[in-house]
């Protein structure tokens, strides 16, 4: 018999909430073990129990930072299967992947669905599957997280943006495979497992979750004109053709920084750092997916 967990973000919506996803549960004839918590952080200690308590899925119901807190435990455990329900404001991992904000369709695809070994990237220690970055990005974040993400969404991140353009760029040097591949000042740095990962904008045209590398872009924009111009070209087609946009690929990334910055991951702000150490794990988790992504 296949064994069912769900960790609840208890605080987080989709469709016709938590009792709407019991009731899909019981469509099925299963009885899931439920974790509810009220903060992101808490849910590593109930992935734990979930995995512990021989689950064979794990049904996330939360934003990415709650799918990645969960997603750092189960990293090393393929033969789990992670179930994502999107209740969160960007849900990055779950557009990616093609799961719908449909709650009764992501739970057919956490029961039915194909099975996917993805990557993940571990940043300091912590394991992430959408991105980590610092700078711009990391600022966005940190902002939008101070109350303004639950009151507006989305929108907040607009907000947070703007207000951070015109943030000091910080001289970094970034190695790649253990050789030196951007030395200069810089204002956002961004490794990428999936494709679209900045405000909904396909930064890493080529990035797949499985190909055993990371995508790397560095942006030097400063300002409202350089980062409009920056922005529009990666709009519009392969990002490093804007002369303030640099990429490649990498199995490890080291970055130093000048000074300590705040640094994220999965959309989550972390303390700031002078140093970040970044490299993959090929095929370290099980998602559930569609067909078609898969």
């Amino acid at each position: 018999m296949t064994k069912i967990a769900v960790v609840a973000h208890a605080r987080k919506v989709l469709g016709d909430g938590l009792p709407a996803l019991r009731a899909e549960f019981e469509q099925y004839g299963f009885e899931p073990v439920w974790h509810e918590v009220q903060k992101s952080k808490q849910a590593p200690k109930r992935m734990k129990q979930a995995i512990a308590g021989g689950a064979d899925i794990v049904f996330v119901w939360g934003g990415d930072g709650t799918v990645q807190r969960c997603i750092d435990v189960a990293a090393g455990n393929p033969d789990v299967t992670i179930a994502i329900l999107p209740a969160g404001t960007a849900n990055l991992l779950a557009t990616n992947l093609g799961i719908p904000l449909d709650l009764a369709e992501a739970v057919r695809i956490g029961l039915r669905g194909e099975r996917r070994a993805l990557d993940v990237g571990k940043v300091n220690g912590e394991h992430f599957a959408v991105m980590a970055g610092c700078g711009f990005d990391a600022l966005m974040i940190r902002d939008a997280d101070r109350g303004l993400k639950d009151r507006f969404g989305r929108a907040a991140y607009v907000w947070t943006g703007a207000k951070n353009l015109r943030a000091a760029s910080t001289r970094a040097i970034v190695d790649v495979d253990g050789e030196q591949w951007f030395a200069g000042k810089m204002s956002c740095l961004l490794v990428g497992n999936v494709g679209s990962v900045f405000g909904g904008l396909d930064l890493f045209e080529d990035a797949r979750p499985d190909d055993g590398r990371l995508d790397v872009g560095v942006v030097t924009a400063k300002g409202f004109l350089q980062w409009g111009r920056a922005m529009a070209r990666v709009a519009s087609g392969p990002a490093d053709r804007s002369p303030f946009v640099r990429t490649t690929v990498a199995r490890k990334v080291k970055i130093e920084l000048e000074r300590k910055v705040a640094y994220e991951l999965d959309g989550g702000d972390r303390p700031p750092t002078k140093t970040i150490k970044i490299k993959v794990r090929p095929h370290a988790i099980t998602v559930a997916v569609p067909a078609a992504t898969a």
